[in-house]
């Protein structure tokens, strides 16, 4: 049950970051070949190792802290990880909506960063490019491993980062064509419901752990009795269903009056933040002659 309640979220969250990574080296890589600027292809392969290692190491330190905590500093780790990982990735989703021209940007940032033999800058590009996104996921994957088995999620992961990797170097040397737009926008709409299931969880801990009132424990509860061998219904909180659902987007079977006000209060701050960051980036567009 729990292998399955951790291997999608994994999965979705390291394709997504993952592929965006491997957008931005196709960009990178592609803009060298097209200019005959083929002999810094190395610099841009050590800053993705460098962005790699580094990456690796926050995620060991993630993990020995998550470890250092019992009782109620376990429940307020837990709580302000899955509530930083939202704010985190409400920030990625709006910058991203609101980004129109994300290929003209980098391709601008490599002619700055070439311009007079400025190679390491194009090696730091590189670097945070790929940190950025490796702390995000470890951040992510963090949170969904709180209610899964850290075996799940690692699966998933690996297979979304197997997955991205192998759609991007078909993207870069085939002639497939992605809609960049339509993929950003199907995965910002699912992380946005897993942004806002990490508020409601988030929320859950600070009310286990007395900091803040569940207002009401239980405002319904549709958990379904067991099944007469004992094991859990597909929709029971326990269930395989069920703890996909949690997993994924915060689903409890028996809410309490918190969660709901959390859940559904994150939902209107993004969408309108989201709209503003859509129609910002359309009044940027240029207008035609």
């Amino acid at each position: 049950m729990a292998f399955e309640a951790g291997l999608l979220p994994g999965f979705v969250i390291t394709f997504r970051e993952s592929l965006e990574v491997a957008l931005v080296l196709g960009i990178i890589l592609g803009y060298l070949a097209k200019n005959k600027l083929a002999k810094h292809n190395s610099v841009v392969y050590a800053g993705l190792g460098a962005g790699i290692t580094a990456s690796l190491i926050a995620a060991f330190f993630f993990v020995s802290l998550t470890g250092g905590f019992e009782g109620t500093a376990e429940q307020i780790f837990e709580g302000v990880t899955m509530f930083a990982g939202a704010a985190l990735m409400t920030t990625m989703i709006v910058w991203m909506m609101g980004q129109k021209r994300m290929a003209e940007g980098i391709r601008h940032g490599i002619e700055t960063k070439l311009s007079g033999g400025y190679k390491h800058g194009l090696f730091l590009l590189v670097f945070f490019s790929v940190l950025r996104e490796g702390v995000e996921t470890v951040i992510f994957l963090g949170t969904v491993s709180f209610s899964s088995t850290h075996t799940a999620t690692l699966l998933g992961a690996l297979i979304g980062i197997t997955a991205a990797a192998a759609l991007g170097y078909l993207l870069f040397v085939s002639s497939i064509k992605l809609n960049v737009g339509l993929f950003f926008s199907a995965t910002n709409f699912i992380l946005i419901l897993f942004a806002a299931g990490l508020v409601a969880q988030a929320a859950h801990e600070f009310s286990e752990a007395k900091i803040l009132p569940p207002i009401i424990e239980k405002v319904w509860d549709i958990n379904p009795p067991l099944n007469p061998d004992g094991t859990y219904q597909l929709m029971h909180d326990e269930g395989a269903i069920g703890q996909v659902m949690h997993s994924f987007f915060g689903y409890r079977a028996s809410p309490s009056l918190l969660e709901l006000i959390s859940y559904a209060s994150y939902l209107a701050i993004v969408l309108i933040l989201v709209f503003r960051a859509k129609g910002k980036a359309q009044q940027s567009k240029p207008r035609a002659r």
